[in-house]
């Protein structure tokens, strides 16, 4: 199996999940979304793909969330702004994001990972 990690260098968590993932056999393509973020048409579909709500997309312990106030904002922003925003900067998005084009996981948790990209 093969998929895309959308992730950060410098990211700790992002790393883990890509050890952990080649280590289940896992082969890995990465993009680093802070030089490369998802456009806004990837970002509706990874949003569709994961199931998850728009909101559970956002990094909401990172310095540029933080700066930019959006725990007080994001609830009176339309969603094509929060997309507009993600696909902006990379940096808002919660990482890392894997996808095989077909699912979407965000974060990493081992059982998550375990159920979606091994047992599959």
């Amino acid at each position: 199996m093969s998929v895309t990690l959308y992730g950060y260098t410098k990211c700790g968590t992002c790393r883990n999940a890509r050890k952990w993932l080649e280590a289940e056999g896992v082969t890995t393509e990465f993009i680093d979304l802070v030089e490369t973020p998802p456009t806004a048409t990837q970002l509706r579909l990874f949003v569709e793909q994961s199931g998850l709500d728009l909101s559970k997309f956002f990094n909401t312990s990172g310095e540029v969330y933080k700066q930019l106030k959006l725990k007080d904002k994001l609830a009176n922003l339309t969603r094509d702004e929060k997309i507009s925003l993600l696909s902006a900067n990379g940096k808002l998005i919660k990482r890392p994001i894997v996808t095989d084009g077909k699912r979407v996981t965000v974060g990493f948790k081992t059982e998550e990972y375990r159920k979606v990209w091994i047992n599959a």
